[in-house]
Parts: structure tokens; C-alpha cells; sequence
């Protein structure tokens, strides 16, 4: 593309900085609006946001629309990203009217039979062909051998179902849709957690998911107490009636199914194996070491502190685990590029102009707030809980860029401090407009609603007794919100006792996305959501229509592009020459302590009321010891969950690569003489007619993605 085609692209005028290819490259195949035959709709970048200031505007009365477009607009410009979905989808269905500005959902309750499995493989193929991302638990199917009464043999069990959900995603992903993305959540509990703890050490397999164990106190403690771990599932009726079965009561997810509940809403279990926790938990860390799956979601955190407790049951979150969501839950999402409002970076007069963050933060929750109106989901029970509670997750990238232009260190005491006071400042001046649009356009509907308090929201919420609510009372959803949220609780006295009065616009208002091509894209290449820069001078592994394998295209931080504009232009990552060295701070996700990694999502999350999408990336020689504390130390810090990434290519080709890790690595190939040639990862190779890197080849033969993307 020529440069002068993109004469309006520079995220950032105060320095000057163009675009740099990848990111041009990104955001023409992603969020440039296009004709079906392929002619571009929006011109350059500041198309792009008009087209979407416009849309969001629309929403608004006709006599505000005007002014609320030109704020939009300037929020936009000033670094109020939406999320991807709303990027290209927003103001497009002249060209592609089936599509949705959400990015984040969770499947229905996947049912315990054939029929309803196969009606959950029909609503994620429609939400997957709209553009969303989608989760789902199945540990709601019962263990592979159990009896089907209904076929009069054993299932096949949850791993052999996914299977079917696999290639659902990759056909539809196949057939010229953007790439599915879908999480898969199960129960630390379930009889075959082993298996799908151990899933995608099978090549090629469940590729189009992501993997995360329900992680609950009770197995947490028994690992740190060394205790026994029972692996159970709710006892069908035959087995109710066998004495041999040893049978618990569990909680469990699906309580309207046929199974014997004792007083407090607890299931029969039978008992499948009994193990010691912490052979349970070793096999969770190698894989996690080996495999980076599967991920950690601490769900009992996850439900304490979720806005909605009296509510919801959540048991999945989106792709990228930033949303816990219920049944047909839905949400979309916004990140704020943080680079935008640091003053005079670098240099020893540099600030954060909070001044105008929050200003941006205030249009950016009506701005997001808007999308509801046009959500374009497929489904009427995915339409009909985001018109409920209308969620939305506002969260920032660049804040890895920014710490460094501030001349912090990420994980620094004042980094870490400046971390909880942007997402301080994000949550309350959120949850302020969501007052005043409450009190101009009306709260989310849940707010008016009555709820029956039963045991289990006093169990919940003792406090509620001491403040005379007995069983039986009805409460509204917005005091049950205002007043006994446990998120809320932090929050000024003032402004919960207006929710609890006026009610709020949504229910939820934070969440920190991975922003992995927006923070590329139109962020040019800002660290991605809370995290620091993954290096400052890497590869990108791209799907590129037509090739037969991912590309690596070569791509820097925007902190290091800034530093060369606004510092000194010969800087460089790998320099030995002293004038041409980075500062110190100029550090990189793998060079981080995993303890300051913890210390900054810690931070952040007091005040995020949904979840965090964050990586600890370790090296490859990190001390498999050392690495399991990481996870410990993430429940300790209270966080809802826990993933981390150690470069290993046995394994995989990660899409962010290191030039270092491609050259100091080995990969074999057999030819069909039985001859086996060797290549460093970064060698370039000939094959079936076009140049690969030798480490993209590998894994796309060894996945079997080759001349399929």
C-alpha cells in the first residue's frame, strides 16, 4: 500500500509517529471497511472512525446527534478504541448485514444429551458466523463410560463432544469468516479432568479453542493441606439405588435436571476416583509449563465478586477469559490507548493528563454504552440478556508502553501504583455516568426487578440479615447491586447509595481485554491491554490469504518508536554501543519477574468488576518450581485467574516470536526418503513453491493448518 494512501493514520500527532507497516497491513485486513468485491469503504483511518462516530451517534435523539458524533469523534482520536468487532462492524451491514459489534459471549448450558448438544452446536455456529467469540463449560456432560440409558451403552464422554465444536469453528473459519475463537472451561472436579487436562498434547487437536480449569477454595486448599481430592459427577438414578456407590453431595451447575438435592441445593455425586490433590495439580502445572494450557480460573472469586451474585451462576468466560458470563451471556468491549495522554515522555517533566483521561473515559462509556442498541446478535436469549443488564468492558492497552514513557519500571512500586489509579479512575467515573445516563435514558431493566431472597443470597450475603432482610422480602436489583456488591463496596458511600436510589445504565462497566491486533493496529503497536511490550523487536506470526503458511513480518514497540523520534534516533534493543542503548526501563514481558506480573493485575483488578485477559510470559529455562508458585501466589493475591506463556517449540509456534528463540532453535523435518534436513527456526526454506521461515513450516505440518489458513 502506498504511503501516501494513509496521509491520516498516525495514531499520535504530538509525536509525529507513522503507522508502521504491520499495523497498516492489520488494520486494512481487519477493520477496514470494505465492498464484498473487496474496494475500500473508508479511505484511511479517519474514515474509519467517522464511519464509527456516526453509527454510535445515530443511537442519540436527533437534536443531540450532531454534537454527541463530534465528541465521539474526538474520543476516538484522542485513543477511545472500540473493540475490534465494533471497529469493522459498526456502520457496515450495507456490506456484511450478518455480522455483530460484540465481541464476547458464552454458550447456553450445554445439556446432558444428544439433542441438546447438538442444539449448542447449532447457536455457537450462528454466534461464530456473526463474528463473536464464545465459551463454553462442559463439564456439564457426564464421564466418558457412563451409562446412557436413553442408547443402552457408555458415552463417549465431554472430550469426544469439543471434538464436534472443533471442527464446527474451523469450517466456519474455513470457509472465509475471521478465525473462531472459543474457550472451553471444566470442573477441577469432573472424573475426566486428566483428559482434558492433557488434550492438546494430541497434534493438531482442539486448536480452535482455549482450555481452562474451573478452579475451585475446596481443591486449592486440599493441594496446600495435601489432602485427597474426590473427581465426581451428579448420580443418575440407577446408581442412586446402589449401595456399592459411595455418594457426596456437591455443589453443581445445573440444578433443574433429575438429580436428589438435600436441603441446601447441593447434588448426589458419585464418587469416580479419589486421588491426592496434588498429583492433580502437578499434572495441571506441567501442562501448563509445557503446553502454556490448560489456563486457571479461580470461579469461586470469579462469582463472589460479580456484580450480578444474586443472579447469576457463571461457569465460562469469552475466548480470552476477560468476561465471566452466564448462560447466552454478552459483551462488548473498548480499550483506551493510555500512550495518548502521557505529557513530554521520556523526559524528567513527564505526566499523565488526567484531566483529559477522564473526559475521554466519560464519552467513552456513553460511546460504548450506544453499541448495545446495535448489537447484531444472532440468538434472541443473547439479545435479551445484553438488553437486561447491558454490559459493557472498558478497559485500557498501552499501559506497558506507558509505564515506560513515565519512566516507571512495570512492576515497580510506582508503577503498580499508578496501575490501580487508572483503573480507579476508569471504574468510578464509569459507574458516575452510568448514573446520569440512568437518570436521562433509564437504568439497565434488571434494575427494576424484584428478587425473592432466599437462603442461598442470605448464605451469600449475611450482612443482608443484619440489615433486617429476611427470607421471603423482596429486593431490588439495583440495591441487591448497589448495597451488597462485594466490587461496589469499595466504592464512595455516595455514589452506591444513588444506585441504589436511581438505579445504574449497566451492571458491569470494566474489563481488561488482550487487545492483541487493535493494540498492533491502531494502537501502532502499544503494549497489548495491561501488559508490558512482549519485545521491543520481534515477529509477528500473520495469516496471510493466499499462503500456505503464517508470515513473520518484523514489528517494534511504540515506545521504542517514540524514543527514536522524540530521544535518539540510533536506539536500539540489541545495541552493544553505548549511544545507542535504551534506558533500563526499557524491559520486556519475558524479562519481568512473574511476582511483578501478579503485583500489577493484582493492582488492577481491585478495580476491574469483570476479569483481566494477562500472560506471564517466562523464559524457556525458568525453574519449573519456581513457576508453580506463580499460580499460588495469583490466589493468594485474589485474583480471578491466572495464565502464563513459556516459550517451548517441542510444542507450538506462538504468534509473537523473538528473533533470539528462532535462532537458538532446531527444528528436524523427515522427508519422504526417509532423510531428515535440520533448520534454525528463522532459516527461510523453499517448499511447495513458496518461502516459509523453517519454524512456521514445522508447525503448520505438524498441525495440519498447511494451505488451509
Amino acid at each position: 500500500m502506498p504511503k501516501e494512501d494513509f496521509a491520516k493514520t498516525s495514531p499520535c500527532p504530538s509525536t509525529g509517529i507513522d503507522l508502521q507497516p504491520a499495523s497498516l497491513a492489520i488494520w486494512d485486513s481487519k477493520y477496514r471497511l470494505k465492498t464484498s468485491s473487496g474496494e475500500p469503504v473508508d479511505q484511511d483511518l479517519e474514515d474509519t472512525w467517522k464511519r464509527v462516530a456516526a453509527t454510535l451517534a445515530a443511537v442519540e435523539s436527533e437534536e443531540k446527534r450532531a454534537d454527541w458524533e463530534r465528541r465521539f469523534l474526538d474520543a476516538l482520536r484522542q485513543g477511545a478504541i472500540p473493540g475490534g468487532r465494533i471497529v469493522s462492524n459498526a456502520g457496515a451491514g450495507d456490506h456484511k448485514p450478518a455480522t455483530s459489534t460484540i465481541n464476547c459471549t458464552v454458550s447456553g448450558i450445554v445439556g446432558d444429551s444428544m439433542v441438546e448438544i447438538l442444539d449448542m452446536v447449532r447457536e455457537a455456529g450462528l454466534t461464530l458466523k456473526a463474528g463473536c467469540g464464545i465459551g463454553y463449560e462442559f463439564s456439564t456432560l457426564r464421564p466418558r463410560g457412563a451409562y446412557v440409558a436413553g442408547a443402552g451403552s457408555s458415552t463417549s464422554g465431554p472430550l469426544s463432544f469439543m471434538d464436534i465444536f472443533d471442527a464446527m469453528c474451523k469450517t466456519i473459519s474455513s470457509a472465509g469468516g475471521r478465525r473462531g475463537a472459543q474457550m472451553a472451561t471444566f470442573d477441577i472436579s469432573h472424573p475426566d479432568v486428566l483428559d482434558f487436562i492433557r488434550a492438546k498434547r494430541e497434534d493438531g487437536r482442539l486448536r480452535q479453542f482455549n482450555l481452562s480449569c474451573l478452579i475451585t477454595t475446596p481443591f486449592i486448599e486440599a493441594v496446600k493441606e495435601d489432602r485427597e481430592w474426590d473427581l465426581v459427577f451428579p448420580a443418575n438414578a440407577r446408581e442412586l439405588q446402589d449401595p456399592a456407590i459411595e455418594l457426596v453431595y456437591r455443589p453443581w451447575p445445573v440444578i433443574n435436571a433429575p438429580y436428589r438435592l438435600n436441603d441446601r441445593g447441593e447434588v448426589a455425586c458419585r464418587v469416580y476416583r479419589r486421588l491426592p490433590a496434588r498429583r492433580l495439580w502437578d499434572l495441571i502445572m506441567t501442562s501448563t509449563y509445557d503446553y502454556a494450557e490448560p489456563g486457571f480460573i479461580l470461579i469461586d472469586k470469579v462469582n463472589e465478586m460479580n456484580n450480578n451474585w444474586f443472579c447469576e451462576e457463571i461457569r465460562s468466560t469469552n475466548p480470552c477469559g476477560e468476561q465471566p458470563l452466564p448462560p447466552h451471556g454478552a459483551c462488548l468491549l473498548g480499550s483506551i490507548d493510555l500512550t495518548r495522554f502521557v505529557r513530554d515522555p521520556f523526559t524528567p517533566r513527564t505526566a499523565f493528563d488526567w484531566e483529559r483521561f477522564r473526559e475521554v473515559v466519560r464519552v467513552f462509556t456513553r460511546m460504548l454504552d450506544n453499541v448495545v442498541e446495535i448489537h447484531g446478535l444472532p440468538l434472541a436469549p443473547q439479545a435479551a440478556e445484553i438488553a437486561r443488564k447491558r454490559r459493557h468492558g472498558m478497559g485500557f492497552m498501552g499501559l506497558g508502553s506507558t509505564i515506560v514513557m513515565l519512566n516507571m519500571t512495570y512492576g515497580d512500586a510506582a508503577s503498580v501504583r499508578f496501575t490501580e489509579a487508572v483503573s480507579r479512575e476508569m471504574a468510578i467515573i464509569g459507574f458516575e455516568c452510568g448514573i446520569e445516563l440512568a437518570l436521562e435514558k433509564g437504568p439497565a431493566p434488571i434494575m427494576a426487578e424484584l428478587f425473592t431472597v432466599d437462603a442461598a443470597m442470605l448464605a451469600k450475603r449475611p450482612e443482608m440479615a443484619a440489615d433486617g432482610i429476611r427470607i421471603g422480602d423482596q429486593v431490588s436489583g439495583k440495591v441487591l447491586l448497589a448495597r451488597y456488591s462485594r466490587y461496589l463496596a469499595q466504592f464512595p458511600a455516595v455514589l452506591r447509595e444513588r444506585i441504589a436510589e436511581h438505579g445504574c445504565r449497566f451492571t458491569h462497566h470494566t474489563s481488561i481485554a488482550p487487545t492483541g491486533t487493535i493494540a498492533l493496529s491502531l494502537g501502532n503497536n502499544c503494549s497489548n491491554g495491561i501488559e508490558p511490550s512482549f519485545s521491543h523487536k520481534y515477529s509477528r506470526n500473520v495469516i496471510v490469504a493466499g499462503r500456505k503458511t503464517k508470515e513473520k513480518v518484523d514489528v517494534y514497540s511504540y515506545e521504542l518508536l517514540a524514543y527514536r523520534v522524540l530521544i535518539n534516533p540510533k536506539a536500539d534493543p540489541f545495541a552493544t554501543d553505548e549511544s545507542a542503548r535504551l534506558p533500563a526501563n526499557f524491559q520486556d514481558a519475558s524479562s519481568i519477574a512473574p511476582e511483578d506480573h501478579v503485583e500489577i493485575q493484582a493492582a488492577a483488578q481491585k478495580w476491574i468488576d469483570s476479569s483481566i485477559s494477562k500472560t506471564i510470559n517466562v523464559p524457556t529455562d525458568f525453574p519449573y518450581d519456581r513457576f508453580k508458585e506463580i499460580y499460588l501466589k495469583a490466589y493468594e493475591s485474589g485474583l480471578k485467574g491466572c495464565t502464563t506463556f513459556r516459550f517451548n517449540p517441542e510444542a507450538f509456534q506462538g504468534v509473537l516470536v523473538k528473533n533470539q528463540d528462532l535462532a537458538s532453535t532446531t527444528y528436524r523435518f523427515v522427508l519422504e526418503s526417509g532423510e531428515s534436513v535440520e533448520l534454525r527456526g528463522d532459516e527461510e526454506v523453499e517448499y511447495d513453491g513458496e518461502i516459509h521461515t523453517a519454524a512456521n513450516l514445522y508447525d503448520a505440518l505438524k498441525e495440519g493448518y498447511y494451505g488451509k489458513l
